[in-house]
């Protein structure tokens, strides 16, 4: 079987107000907005694809039909910028054998996951 398919090229979803959101976006995290090209070049590494249960509460809201799960490095200190920033933040933490877990919430109350892998 040949591997035609190298890895996620795009992740599109509904907003209230777009350009807002891909603003928030730029300005937390550096994930480029329409003033940039749209184009977000990033650093190889692992990608996890997984499909959940519909009924998870694991997204946050049941309203959440996906969540964008960003590799980081030092949580800590990115958490404490986001802070600053007046970005809410999950109190809840998780640390397993491959990574560091931490949530935050964008403007629109999408759940996003940080993962610091090992």
């Amino acid at each position: 079987m040949s591997r035609h398919v190298t890895g996620i090229g795009g992740l599109f979803f509904r907003s209230d107000d777009h350009k807002a959101l891909a603003k928030w976006y730029n300005d937390h995290f550096g994930i480029n907005d329409e003033s940039h090209g749209w184009i977000w070049q990033q650093d190889a590494g692992p990608t996890v694809f997984s499909p959940f249960k519909k009924d998870t509460d694991y997204f946050g809201s049941d309203k959440q039909q996906f969540m964008l799960n960003l590799r980081v490095q030092d949580i800590d200190g990115l958490l404490k910028k986001l802070e600053a920033g007046g970005v809410r933040i999950d109190p809840k933490r998780q640390d397993e054998d491959y990574g560091r877990f931490a949530w935050v919430y964008d403007p629109e109350g999408n759940k996003v996951e940080l993962w610091e892998p090992k």
